[in-house]
């Protein structure tokens, strides 16, 4: 039965995490190193303390041990899951609900740039960020006038 709805997390797991108000676990997975790695309705909190928020998340990638978690900001994770049960699914579903909006747009001859507007926990508006393509300088102030420029464009666009 554990296998099909999974196992509960053990309550000094769930004490030993930091969670915000509201934030509550949805998802979890033991590491091979006896730890958990624990999806909540706010972030992914790995082994050790290190707490993802799903709206800095850029992409998570599985292979046959594990996941490597990407951040906006270029920071990677990797934790090695034997049993993941669920928490693909969870992890795909929460990254996925804070994209309101999301276009890769050419910037240069090189590569461009991806414009993503997510939600927050606690704001109203969209957060808009930049993820420029690996090898451009994202403090180029030329690159970054382009971005902006076409931030502007699909803003008006989408009317927003």
């Amino acid at each position: 039965m554990s296998r099909l709805f999974g196992s509960r997390l053990p309550r000094e797991v769930r004490m030993a995490l930091a969670l915000e108000g509201g934030e509550r676990p949805i998802s979890h997975a033991r590491t091979a190193e006896g730890g958990y790695a624990v999806a909540t309705t706010r972030a992914m909190h790995l082994p050790g303390g290190p707490r993802l928020p799903w709206h800095l998340m850029d992409k998570a990638v599985w292979d046959e041990e594990g996941v490597t978690v990407t951040m906006t900001d270029g920071a990677a994770h990797r934790v090695v899951l034997p049993e993941p049960g669920r928490l693909p699914e969870a992890i795909r579903e929460r990254v996925t609900s804070t994209v309101v909006a999301s276009r890769h747009v050419t910037i240069d001859g090189r590569g461009g740039v991806r414009l993503v507007a997510r939600r927050v926990p606690g704001y109203d508006t969209p957060r808009w960020e930049f993820i420029f393509d690996p090898g451009l300088d994202a403090t180029d102030p030329g690159l970054r006038a382009h971005a902006e420029q076409a931030l502007e464009e699909m803003r008006r666009s989408l009317g927003v």
